[in-house]
């Protein structure tokens, strides 16, 4: 059962986000906070920077339970298994886990090997995703991937082998001068795996890269609709189910941690630029993000959260929608009040003009299927 706030609503499901903020090579895609890093990592001081990192957090979440842990990136499999050991185990003498707890790594097929996921397994680990992207090595090589298509197919292979029955492959369609046929066999041996989760989507030029800087030759939009439509009946024949945007699982295979994201959940956060979002007791809800250059996160003392943004009333019913709305089977109603703290009356007004217009299921917050093709526009009657 949920811990209760003071104004008695129950709290949200508790998440933990840890990011490693270092990788090989910079790819060209890539907006996220990564930076490359040569030599070895200083993973002492950093787990040690984590940990301090954590301990300030940990009043905003008043001993609740954490149910799901995702470390992203950079590339979290650069790091030593008997880190994660470490970290898993000081912070198991903070926190507790749920006892089917999920515990994702996020891994790059070009720093990992056998030995390497079973002592990930062992430090409680116990499920991976890992970036493919694709199969072709041409492709991988446009993408600026240190791996290539052996590597991605061993880092599979490793990874059955070490225990792991719950793994994601993430893959990306739409490359730089790339065929349908081309993305449609990437999917193909992506299935061939037989993994119970597929993360499929489509590469997109984000500001602050290299890509952005000088765009390469991407599909035109026919054939990237021809793509998605022919991939879609591919991994609904495979007994997949689009249960979320770019996120494919078998049935009860879904990520939990991503779960939480799109139900308006809670989760801390620690590490190098990394975001968190908490309802607090006095049923104010926080956001809140660390400081991102590795080194002066290294080098802070005390807390190192960089900025911190409270999520007025006003602006709530948006901030929920966009999240819920992200999902093929939405949420309950009920689930509005007890994650934004407001009545259902608030938006009364806007989802009954939704469902006028088709956009809205009946009974849910969900959204029809022409209203997910139309998904922004639903969006936009939430502005305040």
């Amino acid at each position: 059962m949920s811990a209760a706030s003071d104004t008695g609503t129950p709290c949200p499901p508790l998440g933990l986000y840890i990011h490693v903020p270092w990788c090989v090579r910079k790819c060209p895609y890539c907006d996220f906070n990564s930076h490359s890093f040569t030599g070895p990592l200083p993973e002492d001081d950093y787990l040690d920077a984590l940990l301090e990192d954590l301990q300030q957090d940990l009043a905003l979440v008043r001993n609740r339970p954490v149910s799901t842990v995702f470390i992203g990136g950079g590339t979290p499999s650069l790091m030593s298994p008997a880190f994660y050991q470490t970290l898993f185990r000081r912070i198991g003498e903070w926190i507790t886990f749920t006892p089917d707890a999920e515990i994702t790594l996020e891994a790059n097929p070009g720093t990992v090997e056998q030995g390497r996921f079973r002592g990930f397994r062992e430090a409680g680990i116990n499920r991976l995703s890992i970036g493919i992207q694709s199969f072709n090595p041409q492709h991988l090589q446009r993408l600026g991937r240190i791996h290539d298509d052996n590597d991605a197919r061993r880092a599979i292979e490793a990874a059955f082998e070490a225990g792991f029955d719950n793994l994601n492959l993430d893959l990306m369609h739409g490359l730089p001068d790339q065929s349908p046929q081309q993305a449609l066999a990437d999917l193909d041996e992506a299935l061939s795996w037989q993994t119970p989760h597929l993360s499929w989507y489509q590469l997109t030029l984000e500001p602050n890269t290299e890509f952005y800087s000088r765009p390469p030759a991407l599909p035109e939009d026919d054939t990237l609709w021809s793509i998605w439509q022919a991939g879609r009946e591919r991994l609904l024949a495979a007994g997949f189910d689009d249960y979320e945007v770019s996120a494919w699982a078998r049935p009860g295979r879904s990520s939990r941690h991503n779960l939480n994201y799109w139900t308006f959940g809670d989760y801390l956060a620690v590490g190098a630029g990394a975001h968190g979002k908490v309802s607090l007791a006095d049923g104010d809800i926080l956001r809140y993000w660390k400081t991102r250059q590795p080194d002066a996160y290294l080098r802070r003392i005390g807390s190192r959260t960089a900025g911190t943004q409270s999520i007025d009333p006003e602006e709530r019913p948006l901030e929920f929608m966009m999240n819920a709305l992200r999902l093929k089977e939405g949420v309950d109603e009920v689930l509005f009040r007890e994650r934004t703290g407001l009545p259902l009356t608030t938006i009364a007004a806007i989802l009954n003009q939704l469902r006028t217009d088709g956009l809205l299921d009946p009974h849910r917050l969900q959204a029809t299927e022409r209203g997910r093709q139309v998904l922004n526009s639903v969006l936009e009657r939430f502005l305040s």
